[in-house]
């Protein structure tokens, strides 16, 4: 597969590998050995770059990504701090103080089962705790040899400038999709400005633009896209013009919409490494056959012209999860 590059010198697979979902957040966590396999079948197909995080189950989603990759050594394992876990009322409460993030690395490194972590991401911005002593902590973590490189998550353009002044970001991970592009109007031109990657998460929107779901979808306990906004009935049905564009521009090429929104992300810029999540190996599989499809500057133009008639209704996330995110 393509390799690409986040920041200044970090090679990963063009697609990688969001495992959360097969942990958390979409139901019913897959059976480890079923995980175990998944991940190693991306692994035997190209994909170096893996995603988890500590908050995913919790912990689960690392002692899942560290039993599956600890046999394997030419790979780049993401993961992420930033929620006081477990807390005392069972809440997601921020914490990135440094003696948190010390404490949570080397929790993370025993369930990776690994003695470095690749890519530490910050998972939200702490409004608690200036963002220069979480940078200059992984910096330290850095020269100590327990981190390779830092990232942010769903963070602003000024805490993103602010972080990269103590220590070089080589990757922002924030969601990103023809099914929401809020980053085209700062974040990415801060991104190209600064030499810093970009990791899209959820590029098909929540399973949206695979084309297989619509207003009479039915989402099962643990679900989280059932408190969704932009996942309701209504609005579901009012955003299936962008799905039927896709679909018809998909089909005139042979491929999946799926593959066509994926294709979009990586025809954006090259330095856009956008990691899908699946539970299934054939959704694996068709995911990085997205690798594989150019799309033309008619296709470009086509897209571009689609969704400029279309107006994508209802929020990505409820309000309180908004109210952490862009800071």
């Amino acid at each position: 597969m393509e390799k690409r590059r986040l920041g200044k010198n970090l090679e990963v697979s063009a697609l990688g590998l969001g495992c959360m979902g097969l942990s958390h957040g979409y139901g019913a966590a897959t059976d480890t050995k079923d995980a175990v396999a998944l991940i190693r079948a991306a692994h035997d197909r190209g994909v170096t770059f893996f995603d988890t995080a500590q908050v995913y189950g919790p912990f689960v989603n690392e002692d899942v990504v560290g039993e599956a990759l600890e046999p394997i050594r030419d790979r780049v394992i993401a993961t992420k701090f930033g929620f006081e876990l477990p807390s005392a009322d069972g809440g997601q409460h921020l914490n990135s103080r440094p003696d948190y993030i010390r404490q949570s690395v080397e929790a993370s490194l025993k369930r990776l089962r690994t003695d470095v972590i690749d890519l530490l991401y910050q998972h939200r911005v702490d409004p608690n705790v200036p963002i220069e002593d979480v940078a200059g902590t992984v910096k330290n973590l850095i020269a100590e040899g327990k981190v390779k490189h830092f990232g942010l998550s769903e963070a602003g353009a000024q805490t993103i400038r602010r972080a990269h002044a103590i220590q070089p970001v080589a990757a922002l991970q924030s969601e990103y999709s023809l099914f929401w592009r809020e980053p085209e109007k700062e974040i990415i031109p801060t991104l190209e400005e600064l030499g810093i990657g970009f990791v899209p998460f959820s590029p098909l929107g929540k399973g949206f633009l695979t084309g297989k779901i619509d207003e009479t979808v039915t989402f099962g306990p643990g679900d989280f896209r059932s408190m969704v906004p932009r996942f309701q009935a209504e609005n579901l049905k009012a955003n299936h013009a962008l799905v039927a564009a896709l679909t018809q521009i998909a089909e005139s090429k042979g491929v999946t919409p799926a593959q066509i929104a994926l294709a979009w992300l990586l025809a954006q810029k090259p330095w856009i490494v956008p990691i899908p999540g699946t539970t299934k190996l054939h959704r694996l599989e068709e995911n990085l056959g997205a690798t594989g499809v150019e799309l033309s500057p008619d296709d470009a133009t086509d897209i571009a012209s689609a969704l400029a008639k279309i107006d994508i209704v209802g929020d990505r996330y409820p309000a309180h999860l908004q109210a952490r995110v862009g800071k």
